[in-house]
């Protein structure tokens, strides 16, 4: 699920969507696209992330699927 915000904001082919893949070396996106990136991730999964110093380390989509799961389980155990 997280590819096809890559897919529809950012135009990319889903064969090129690896998991390996370096969010700015390998798929073009710059300091600018970082907050499109973060609104699309948001709206997509239903969370706050804006704020989350998390966000600073992610490089890949690895660290992105990962940083999602951890958002969403901590959004999931809050009463």
């Amino acid at each position: 699920m997280t590819n096809q915000v890559f897919v529809d904001s950012f135009e990319k082919e889903p064969s090129e969507l690896l998991p390996e893949k370096h969010v700015f070396n390998d798929l073009g996106l710059d300091s600018l696209d970082t907050v499109d990136l973060v609104v699309a991730l948001q709206k997509k999964f239903g969370v706050k992330i804006r704020d989350d110093e998390r966000v600073r380390s992610i490089r890949s989509l690895e660290d992105i699927y990962r940083f999602i799961d951890a958002i969403q389980k901590e959004t999931e155990a809050k009463p």
